[in-house]
């Protein structure tokens, strides 16, 4: 197995053990972080509109939220790259990508209903879902540009 191969798959693994802890912190320590990054947001705005009327609780589930649907973008992102740095390519690699990105956020949503005052949410599987299709459509759709772009390169090549 080449290094490259070796480290995507450890990148993979490092980025599900970060889910993993994530969805490990109890209630309260997971609505401190996440209330945390709301204010420094709120904060931002503020100076850019200082007029902006937030409603913090709103701006903070939508944080939430968005923190899943981006986590497991970059998780689709990772899967698919190490899946296709494998050998697996075409309609196999996206599918196989979707099945892990939807059963590890299962297996998330079912580990967090062990986790004190947390619950696992069939709408956080959906986002997490969301997530990962579209960080598959934005690997394949710069790989395609760069494949592209590599060709209308080699042909400008042939024509001089």
């Amino acid at each position: 197995m080449s290094i490259s191969k070796i480290l995507s798959w450890s990148v993979v693994i490092f980025w599900m053990i970060l889910i993993f802890t994530l969805s490990s912190q109890v209630a309260q320590q997971s609505n401190q972080l996440s209330t945390r990054i709301t204010e420094i947001i709120v904060k931002t705005v503020e100076r850019i509109v200082p007029q902006a009327d937030l409603d913090i609780y709103k701006l903070n589930n939508l944080v939430r939220k968005s923190t899943h649907f981006f986590a497991y973008l970059v998780l689709g992102l990772l899967v698919i790259n190490v899946l296709i740095r494998s050998g697996v390519y075409g309609y196999r690699s996206i599918v196989l990508v979707l099945l892990i990105c939807v059963l590890y956020a299962i297996s998330d949503e079912v580990h967090q209903l062990f986790v004190s005052d947390r619950g696992g949410e069939v709408k956080d599987i959906i986002i997490d879902s969301a997530g990962a299709t579209v960080g598959i459509g934005v690997y394949l759709l710069t790989s395609s540009v760069g494949k592209l772009r590599r060709k209308v390169g080699n042909d400008k090549l042939k024509c001089t």
